[in-house]
């Protein structure tokens, strides 16, 4: 009896199906999920797939950084043979429609190419033994400028020791001499070494540039069929606007060069600075150099002056050199390679920046080809193509 009574104060609470029961007037079929294992190994395998491309594309690009640095040597010979393979290509060319085998015509060429070279290098090396040998007659002068700025810093010392004077307790530093023995053996030897792989290595440009002026129709249709036959017009489109491109490149950079050391050979002249005929030329092209060709283009025309060198020719230098390199980077630049090259000031920058880590100062001079011909690339590349776009301005 008790327990009637507990079972009517305390009834039992419905469960799920009653309250769908109560609330939708009848019954309601519980859903069933089914899983379908199949989906789920695909996906899983789908996002291994994806793992391993991009672990493999890691070190894929580790693996080409690699090397670039370690075959460095061999890679700027390679882009410097292609790029005077360029310079040489219209003299080839005239060769040729004058009815000379296009063989005899890259040779002539070539040879004409170490000719001015070797003049170039006699001209310098006698400049710089004349410098050397008028150099002990600039010592005087030379001695007096530093004696001076010597003068100017003692006194700057003095100045500063009468406003804080020395603590009388602290102990005074003796200055100690440490040198390091000086084995000229082994620095000549390792000298040495470096200096005959890089002779060695130069010593191929010449024939490397004949091969490919000579095998020019060769090496192109030989490149374009390396690639499927549906892609084959793509890459020819694209050899031929990256040598466009590369020539565009040289024959601007040489008008540029030529404007800049025409200007500071009358600069030079007029400042009466010895050699202005020579450091002339020299500045010029030196300015030509990414970033740091400001730098070096003021390098020449103030050595050559330390025989009497004074603060208004050095000021008259410094205005020049700059001026001519803002009017050729800012005006001529645009209008002769702007419309060629297309490239943002930002990837430029990140370009000169990685090549020349890689590569040093030559990764400075190759980069903006490189990077042009970077662009054309993903240019007509799909999957490449918005890395073109950011490339571009």
């Amino acid at each position: 009896m008790r327990e009637d009574v507990v079972d009517k104060l305390n009834p039992p609470l419905p469960d799920d199906t009653d309250i769908e029961r109560n609330v939708a007037g009848g019954p309601r079929a519980v859903p069933q999920v089914s899983i379908n294992r199949s989906t789920v190994a695909e996906q899983e395998r789908r996002q291994l797939l994806r793992l391993q491309t991009a672990s493999l594309l890691i070190l894929a690009a580790a693996a080409l950084l690699t090397l670039i640095y370690v075959a460095k040597l061999i890679l700027i010979v390679l882009l410097i043979s292609v790029l005077l393979s360029f310079v040489l290509a219209p003299v080839v060319d005239f060769l040729v429609v004058q009815q000379m085998p296009r063989a005899t015509a890259s040779a002539l060429a070539v040879c004409l190419l170490v000719s001015i070279g070797l003049g170039f290098a006699y001209v310098s090396y006698s400049r710089a033994l004349q410098f050397a040998h008028d150099l002990p007659l600039y010592k005087a002068h030379i001695g007096d400028i530093f004696g001076k700025v010597r003068q100017q810093a003692e006194e700057l010392e003095k100045t500063t020791q009468a406003v804080v004077p020395p603590d009388e307790n602290e102990p005074q530093a003796v200055p100690v001499t440490v040198r390091q023995p000086n084995n000229w053996t082994d620095t000549l030897s390792n000298s040495a070494g470096v200096v005959t792989e890089l002779v060695l290595t130069i010593t191929f440009v010449p024939f490397l540039v004949y091969f490919m002026l000579s095998w020019k129709d060769h090496v192109r249709t030989a490149s374009v069929m390396l690639f499927r036959m549906e892609n084959r017009n793509t890459a020819y489109v694209m050899l031929g606007l990256i040598a466009g491109m590369i020539r565009s490149f040289i024959v601007g950079n040489f008008i540029i060069g030529v404007f800049i050391s025409v200007c500071s050979m009358a600069v030079f002249g007029l400042m009466g600075l010895p050699y202005f005929y020579f450091i002339g030329v020299v500045s010029g092209f030196l300015s030509l150099i990414p970033y740091l060709g400001v730098m070096l283009a003021l390098i020449p025309p103030l050595f050559v002056d330390l025989g009497h060198i004074t603060l208004p020719t050095v000021i008259g230098v410094i205005i020049s050199v700059i001026g001519l390199h803002m009017v050729a980077m800012n005006v001529l630049y645009p209008k002769i390679l702007g419309k060629r090259m297309r490239l943002n000031p930002l990837a430029l920058t990140i370009s000169l920046l990685f090549w020349g880590w890689m590569w040093g100062a030559a990764g400075l001079i190759l980069s903006v080809p490189i990077t042009g011909a970077a662009k054309i690339i993903c240019d007509h590349i799909d999957r490449l193509r918005p890395f073109g776009t950011w490339l571009g301005e």
